[in-house]
Parts: C-alpha cells; structure tokens; sequence
C-alpha cells in the first residue's frame, strides 16, 4: 500500500509541524501528553516525527489534550509549515 509513501508528502508533513507546535504552545512536555493519553512517551515521540502514522481517533485526542479544534490540525495552509503563534491563538478561541 502507499501509507509508507503518504507520510512523507508536503501534506503530512505539515500536519506533524501543527501537531508539534500544538504542545509546544500547549506548554506540555512529550512525557506530559502522553501520560493523558494513557501511552508512552515514545508514542508521542513517534507521531511528531511521522515515526507512527495518527488516525482520526487519536487526533481527535490530541486536539482534546492541546484544546484545540481538529481543523487546525487538518486545515489546509497555503505556503510555509511553520505555525504561527497567532494561528494557534485563533485556532484555540471559541468560534463565535
């Protein structure tokens, strides 16, 4: 199959820059996470490198754990990966 293929496209990669800087913003440590998870930390570890591919259920976790939306983490971006701290501000407000 392609999922291999998948987690190196532009796309994933800029999913796991989004997830990455979630916690930073979030504050929380790879350890911190993924004692809420009830996981290892090496299971965090893994998903921000693209080590271990995160499916619908889980994101759906870390969106809860980093209190943010899951459009922020799917939505997509045009131009650079990085995340800027104002898009995770305005990813983290309730929607009006």
């Amino acid at each position: 199959m392609g999922s291999k293929h998948a987690l190196h496209t532009d796309r994933y990669a800029a999913f796991l820059e989004r997830l990455r800087s979630a916690r930073r913003h979030s504050g929380k440590t790879q350890e911190e996470v993924a004692d809420v998870l009830g996981k290892p930390q090496t299971y965090v570890s893994k998903c921000e490198l693209g080590e271990r591919r995160v499916d619908f259920v889980e994101l759906e976790d870390f969106a809860a754990v980093y209190e943010l939306p899951l459009d922020y983490f799917v939505t997509r971006t045009a131009g650079s990966r990085r995340v800027s701290r104002a898009a995770l501000r305005e990813a983290g407000r309730p929607k009006r």
